[in-house]
């Protein structure tokens, strides 16, 4: 693992990468309340968020940036693997120093990112956005700089300052959410619900009734908070839980498929494929 540590005021930027031999884990956490953003340019890396009883795993794709609030009581946690190598990016902004973000940059965190600012929880995910061209290109610059000593540093800062750039505007161009926050409290149980039961998750109009919102509702809105149709995320949840079976188990192909709730075969291996860019049994070599 090699981490460079970057302060441009007030962020705090981790470059992190690795590249195991053997499956390894990562884990990090704050001293204090603090609002992140991590920027992925490998694909396919666990991250296994734990705080309380509770633990959320996501699977950070290539071209993902995501968001959150975390606090003292919250663990992060990466795994890491011959086929997963880590290469992220992080942004970590304590809240203490929002007062240090210039007008611009406080008016689109305002605007745009109030549950982190103001959290009700010990973990709060943020949106996730999918980086633009100009975003990629800065991460690629960050990772494979063959600057050494103290002219890295200089280009580090210059990258990470475009990135940071790049990602505001993203932000800022990115529509107002128009979803009240009790809404928004029951679209979060509703993704939970589905991260819950993977394998035999309830129908849309069961799950509207769960939480307390007409499907319609629902189904707009869940696709406005979290950028993705309620299928397509069950989707890529039981694609991302399938991948973990195969890559930590025994478990064949057949029954991983049903594990996460694919009856056929066929059309399992064909989802994987469209997601991953390969076929689970190239996981099973």
């Amino acid at each position: 693992m090699t981490t460079d540590i970057i302060e441009i005021n007030p962020f705090i930027v981790l470059i992190e990468q690795s590249n195991a031999e053997k499956t390894i884990v990562e884990k990090c956490g704050f001293d204090e309340e603090v609002i992140g953003f991590a920027f992925y340019g490998s694909g396919n890396v666990e991250l296994s968020i734990s705080y309380h009883n509770n633990q959320r795993v996501f699977n950070n794709t290539k071209g993902i940036a995501i968001s959150f609030f975390g606090n003292s009581k919250v663990e992060f946690a990466h795994k890491i693997n011959p086929l997963n190598p880590l290469q992220c990016i992080s942004f970590f902004l304590r809240i203490k120093h929002l007062h240090l973000l210039s007008e611009v940059e406080h008016t689109i965190f305002s605007e745009q990112l109030q549950e982190l600012i103001h959290p009700k929880h010990d973990f709060v995910e943020g949106p996730t956005f999918r980086m633009t061209p100009n975003m990629q290109i800065a991460v690629n610059k960050i990772l494979q700089t063959p600057y050494k000593g103290s002219t890295r540093i200089l280009f580090l800062k210059s990258q990470i300052t475009e990135l940071l750039s790049h990602f505001l505007a993203l932000i800022a161009s990115t529509p107002i959410s128009t979803i009240k926050q009790q809404d928004r409290e029951k679209l979060y149980q509703a993704k939970e619900i589905l991260n819950q039961n993977i394998e035999q998750p309830p129908s849309l109009s069961e799950l509207s009734k769960l939480i307390g919102l007409n499907n319609n509702k629902l189904k707009r809105s869940f696709k406005e908070l979290f950028g993705v149709p309620v299928f397509k995320y069950l989707q890529n949840e039981r694609l991302n839980k399938a991948h973990e079976i195969l890559r930590s188990s025994d478990t064949s192909i057949q029954e991983a498929a049903w594990l996460v709730g694919y009856e056929s075969l066929s059309s399992f291996s064909n989802a994987f494929l469209k997601k991953f860019g390969f076929r689970p049994s190239q996981l099973k070599k």
